[in-house]
C-alpha cells in the first residue's frame, strides 16, 4: 500500500503540535485528519477509518487513555494501530497506555525525520498484518489471523494488536524460549524504544484474557508457550 493510501488521525490539544506534525505527514503523502481531544477523535475516526492514530495522552475532557479504551471496544478499530504521543516518559504512563490497548509510545518533542521513520515502521506492520491469513490450532484454542481473535472453546477473545502479535510469536514455535530481546525485536522492532516492563504488562493481559496456563516465564531469560 502506497503512502498516499494510508490514513492517519492525529490527536493533540495543542494547535501548534497538530499543525507541525500534520504538515510533515502530509508532505510524505499520507492522508491526515486532526482532532483536538479524545471525543472529537472518536467521531472523526468512525468516518475516516484511519490505519494509524497518533494520540496525545494528556488532553482536557476525554484524554488519550480513555479514548483508546473506547476505540478498542469497537470491533471496527481492532486492527487500527494506535500510538501514544506524550511529553511524559514515566513507566506508569506507558503501562497505562499499553493496558488501554496502545501499540506503541512516542515521547515528544520528536524530530520530523524520526517521526516519519517511526510512522513508516508502524504502517509496515499494518501491511504485514494484511498479508497474513489462516489460523493456527492448539489444544484448547485457535488463533484466527484474519479476524485478529483467539477462540477458546467456541468463545471469541479479542486482543489488542500488540497482545495478538506477542501471542502469535510465542505460539509460532511451541516450547521454544523466546528471549526478551527477541520479543522486543520481532514484536516492536529494533527501532522502537519501549519501557522495560512492556513485555511483562502484555503477558499479564494475555494470561488474564486466555485464562489458560500456557505461557511460562523463564526467569532471567524470557517466555515460552507450552503446547
Amino acid at each position: 500500500m502506497a503512502a498516499n493510501k494510508f490514513k492517519i488521525l492525529l490527536v493533540d490539544d495543542e494547535k501548534d503540535v497538530r499543525e507541525f506534525l500534520s504538515y510533515n505527514l502530509l508532505k510524505e503523502g499520507y492522508k491526515v485528519e486532526t482532532a483536538k481531544n479524545g471525543a472529537e477523535a472518536i467521531n472523526i475516526a468512525k468516518d475516516f477509518e484511519p490505519h494509524l492514530i497518533i494520540l496525545d495522552v494528556m488532553m482536557p475532557g476525554m484524554d488519550g487513555i480513555e479514548a483508546c479504551n473506547t476505540l478498542r471496544e469497537d470491533s471496527k478499530f481492532e486492527s487500527t494501530i494506535i500510538v501514544f504521543l506524550t511529553a511524559r516518559g514515566e513507566d506508569y504512563s506507558q503501562i497505562a497506555g499499553f493496558d488501554a490497548g496502545a501499540d506503541d509510545y512516542i515521547t515528544k518533542p520528536i524530530k520530523p525525520k524520526v517521526l516519519m521513520s517511526r510512522v513508516k515502521a508502524l504502517l509496515r506492520r499494518h501491511k504485514q498484518g494484511e498479508e497474513v491469513s489462516g489460523r493456527s490450532d492448539f489444544k484448547n484454542f485457535y488463533i484466527d489471523r484474519e479476524k485478529y481473535i483467539v477462540v477458546i472453546e467456541g468463545k471469541e477473545v479479542s486482543l489488542p494488536r500488540k497482545e495478538f502479535e506477542l501471542l502469535e510469536l510465542l505460539t509460532s514455535k511451541p516450547n521454544k524460549v523466546f528471549t526478551r530481546q527477541e520479543i522486543f525485536s520481532k514484536v516492536w522492532g529494533d527501532s522502537v524504544i519501549v519501557g522495560d516492563r512492556t513485555i511483562d504488562v502484555h503477558i499479564r493481559k494475555i494470561r488474564e484474557k486466555l485464562k489458560l496456563d500456557v505461557i511460562k516465564t523463564i526467569k532471567g531469560v524470557g517466555y515460552k508457550f507450552e503446547s
